[in-house]
């Protein structure tokens, strides 16, 4: 197959009669330009096929009109209707939004930050892998607005968009409490996640505020907050000693809930009577599940939408924009995997 040439702005001068300035204008200023100068170049423009390059234009003057988003982990539903929050906002402004999977690993995630500053975006939304103030500090200084997501920014010269992360875990298993569970277990991972420590330290909160040790609320840390990760867990669950096994299980998120869930239910553990089960983040699936799971609820979209709505007011008005930390709170759908009251041991 031959490859059709591309039309070039002085192509379309040529074809019109026109200077590549006169071309210019009608693309960008048409009020410059004569009605019947116009009719002719658009014309031109018709039969020569040509497209405007808007992106080369734009990068000429320095930024594109995209900003970037790095999550975590794209195949969690979390993740997605985030993302769809922060699209809808850059998308109302007229923007074009670049969306990076980190995977959870540091390289991967440095290296989409590499390719975001050569494309001159107007900012970035992220949820970084650790702690990276001073990675996304040096994007500050390349001109490039930055916006933590689902992660609350320890540096004032950064905004931030978060739930909070403790109050969601106390919420969990103060539920779980008040239901009669005296052993509960907790299910996340891995440790360096801040979500993971802040929704662990919150769960600790509860237990101590009930009169309970933190010993006795043992952590089963996984490698990834994953369906697969939580069958894996399920299976280490039910190899404690009967009359030590936890009878509630708190998970770090709704996919590790639903891989506890399948473990359990295949070993012909019944849920919620022989163990209940909470998640965090009620995604879609967490009201579908076989046995409905109880979930924390972070209000997804919105995350997305205040965050974008933060970093397109630090890009149109950078003067006037402050920064801010912005926290919401966690809320408790309590559903049939933990609905019923313990029931007590037989035999």
């Amino acid at each position: 197959m031959r490859e059709t040439p591309v039309v070039s702005i002085r192509d379309v001068a040529s074809h019109a009669g026109v200077s590549m300035g006169t071309v210019s204008n009608v693309l960008n200023q048409p009020e410059l330009v004569s009605d019947a100068t116009r009719a002719r170049v658009l014309a031109a423009i018709d039969e020569l096929g040509f497209v405007p390059n808007h992106a080369a234009r734009q990068l000429r003057r320095g930024r594109s009109r995209t900003v970037g988003l790095v999550v975590l982990d794209v195949a969690n539903p979390f993740f997605t209707d985030i993302a769809k929050g922060v699209e809808d906002t850059i998308g109302t402004a007229g923007m074009a939004l670049i969306f990076c999977n980190s995977d959870g690993d540091r390289t991967r995630e440095d290296a989409y930050l590499d390719l975001l500053k050569e494309q001159r975006v107007q900012g970035v939304l992220i949820t970084p892998v650790d702690d990276a103030s001073s990675r996304l500090l040096r994007l500050r200084d390349r001109g490039i607005h930055v916006v933590l997501l689902d992660r609350r920014s320890r540096n004032a010269d950064l905004c931030s968009v978060s739930v909070d992360d403790r109050l969601g875990g106390e919420l969990a298993v103060r539920h779980l409490l008040e239901a009669g569970h005296r052993r509960i277990a907790f299910v996340g991972g891995p440790v360096g996640l801040e979500q993971v420590r802040d929704r662990h330290t919150g769960a600790v909160q509860a237990m101590t505020g009930a009169g309970l040790a933190e010993s006795d609320l043992p952590w089963l840390d996984t490698p990834a907050l994953t369906v697969a990760a939580g069958r894996d867990a399920a299976a280490r669950l039910l190899g404690a000693p009967r009359q030590n096994r936890a009878t509630a299980v708190f998970c770090a998120n709704d996919l590790l809930a639903l891989g506890v869930l399948q473990g359990l239910t295949q070993q012909r553990i019944r849920v919620p009577e022989d163990i209940a089960l909470v998640g965090y983040d009620d995604i879609d699936f967490a009201a579908a599940a076989a046995v409905p799971l109880t979930s924390v609820r972070q209000p997804r979209q919105r995350l997305g939408q205040t965050a974008a709505g933060l970093l397109l007011g630090e890009v149109n008005e950078p003067a006037e924009h402050r920064h801010q930390q912005v926290v919401f709170e966690p809320e408790l759908v309590v559903r049939e995997s933990s609905r019923r009251p313990l029931t007590p041991p037989t035999g």
